[in-house]
């Protein structure tokens, strides 16, 4: 039964509340462990106990830090780390030009730095190099470096690799292997095909904080001093937010212990995007994906390719700052090139009406937003979605997946089929490079590959409601008590609220594309609401001329801090009238 009654919302969608079984176990949750019902509910739907409550919590990176030595060749890789900082050797670090790769690549950097060491930053140029190592580079490098670190790339250039003779290669990556490995001293990645995948959730930063936990063991039985690998964890959060790697299991340690970390402020790089980005509060993760990380990935899309990087492994304050206003203006033009390209894409994607696979390809489409607006289409259709920018006859495009279907190795399987030039990823993100000539076909074949993973998704389109709430009920003690049952992300969504029967009080737009709407209940302050993006879609102007009518509103709660005072509000998902 519709939660609410809600069929057919303003969106078209349908809302469904929870279960009974897990209302059950929510409501014994709260009584057993003494906890708002609202917390309860996370808690019994993230599959805690009621002696598990104060665990989950309160997470702690020692009772969750998995052994790095669990994944194969961690030895070879910290040994060799460590034997090259201490005896001064020339490294290279070659990192992927996303925020994972970027963070990965400071990460490094900062652990050399406090030994006294620095290393060769390389980042590839996307559009004249494109991703992971080449031959060009690995070869320059190899000539003048006794080590190469692969960060975010490397696990399935075997060519590249193998032009780095003389040099010693190290790959620490997270995408998906192939059947055999390239020719490296170590490949550290826990979706190598001979993993058992049990920490495949990590994004690279994450593998590379593991190697550098190891070889922080190695340091101490050498007697020689370790670097403060807590301080570190900001970079960590970082990239696993922005990566959109599932926050489970250490990755929600991660990112909770990181965003502590961050709001210290000792870090040059991210007090500077923080500022710009006008973030006037303690960071939460919601800030790291959408404030951020498309900042840090500006850069890579549509400048120069290491500025992200450079950001956030920068020491000095004033230098960070004017990378990080660089990063903020090319992050304006990324996203007024981004808007021309989602247009076009999504009239085609409507025009195509493939019910499996929303995709698109444009002559002269920017390759550093085929990403992002691969994900704008997903959102759109709820499908697994890819954006192909042509130039020269060969296609550069992006995927985005949607959950339960694995799209990295569906692609993977297209380049081993030999309707791509390359392909690779994970499960809800890909690169690709395919002929002109061959995009229709290709993208026939993926959708027939996705066919059965999607026939075994159900309610897509429906809009989880996890309880209702009253406005008198949303205060910041309240979020506060449910951000300890965060971060909230990727396989860990935040809790959404319905807030029935409410009154709209006034409702305008802010700039061109969003809501903000204030609401109230009789006898209770009004809420505001902001919906991202509302006049893009019918939500938007449905409720633009709302003041005066009553509707069901459904979204998440967030705290603003403006001036030194807490606003609570609703990020808004969606309406329906009453």
């Amino acid at each position: 039964m519709a939660f609410l009654g809600i069929e057919s919302s303003l969106t078209g969608r349908r809302w469904i509340g929870p279960e009974a079984d897990l209302e059950r176990r929510a409501e014994g949750l709260a009584q057993q462990a003494g906890l708002p019902l609202p917390v309860a509910r996370v808690l019994a739907d993230r599959g805690v106990a009621p002696d598990g409550c104060d665990g989950f919590l309160t997470p702690r990176l020692r009772d969750l830090l998995p052994d790095p030595l669990a994944l194969r060749d961690m030895a070879q890789a910290a040994e060799r780390l460590v034997e090259a900082a201490v005896q001064g050797q020339r490294i290279a670090i070659f990192a992927d030009y996303d925020v994972d790769g970027g963070s990965s690549a400071a990460l490094l950097l900062d652990w050399l730095h406090r030994q006294g060491r620095e290393a060769t930053l390389y980042i590839p140029d996307r559009i004249d190099e494109g991703y992971g190592p080449n031959v060009p580079a690995m070869t320059g490098l190899a000539a003048a470096h006794d080590l190469i670190v692969c960060v975010d790339c490397g696990t399935l250039s075997h060519e590249a690799l193998a032009a780095a003779a003389g040099c010693d290669v190290i790959v620490l990556d997270h995408h998906l292997g192939g059947e055999t490995l390239p020719p490296a001293l170590a490949v550290v990645n826990p979706n190598r095909m001979d993993e058992d995948g049990s920490l495949g959730h990590l994004c690279a930063a994450g593998v590379v904080f593991l190697t550098l936990v190891q070889a922080g063991r190695v340091l101490r039985s050498r007697g020689l001093p370790e670097p403060d690998l807590m301080s570190m964890l900001d970079l960590v959060a970082l990239a696993t937010v922005a990566d959109v790697a599932p926050l489970v299991g250490v990755n929600r340690a991660f990112v909770r212990q990181g965003l502590a970390i961050m709001a210290r402020r000792q870090r040059p790089g991210l007090v500077a995007l923080s500022d710009i980005a006008r973030l006037d509060g303690p960071p939460a993760a919601f800030h790291l994906g959408f404030l951020l990380g498309p900042r840090i990935n500006a850069g890579g899309r549509v400048g120069r390719a290491d500025l992200g990087a450079l950001c956030l492994s920068c020491r000095d304050p004033h230098r960070a700052d004017a990378l990080a206003r660089q990063l903020d203006e090319l992050n304006r033009d990324r996203r007024a090139i981004e808007a021309a390209v989602r247009d076009e894409a999504l009239a085609q994607v409507e025009a195509r009406g493939e019910p499996r696979l929303s995709w698109a390809a444009g002559a002269g489409w920017h390759p550093g937003v085929v990403g992002i607006v691969a994900a704008r289409v997903k959102e759109a259709t709820d499908l697994p979605s890819v954006v192909i920018g042509v130039e020269g006859g060969i296609g550069k495009g992006s995927a985005r997946s949607v959950p339960g279907v694995d799209l990295g190795r569906a692609i993977q399987r297209l380049a081993r089929e030999g309707l791509l030039l390359k392909g690779g990823g994970h499960e809800m993100a890909a690169g690709l490079t395919v002929e002109e000539a061959k995009i229709a076909l290709a993208m026939e074949r993926l959708a027939e590959l996705i066919a059965p993973d999607l026939a075994g998704r159900t309610g897509g389109r429906d809009l989880r409601i996890s309880g209702l709430l009253e406005p008198q009920g949303a205060t910041p003690a309240m979020f506060r008590m449910l951000e300890d049952a965060g971060p909230f992300g990727q396989a860990a969504p935040a809790p959404r609220f319905a807030f029935a029967d409410q009154l709209i009080d006034s409702a305008a737009t802010m700039g061109d594309r969003h809501l903000r709407l204030q609401f109230r209940s009789p006898s209770a302050p009004a809420l505001e609401a902001v919906a991202w993006g509302a006049m893009d879609g019918p939500l938007g102007p449905s409720l633009i001329g709302a003041r005066g009518r009553r509707f069901h509103l459904a979204g998440k709660l967030e705290l603003s801090t403006w001036g030194g005072r807490e606003r609570l509000r609703l990020r808004l998902d969606d309406a329906a009238p009453v």
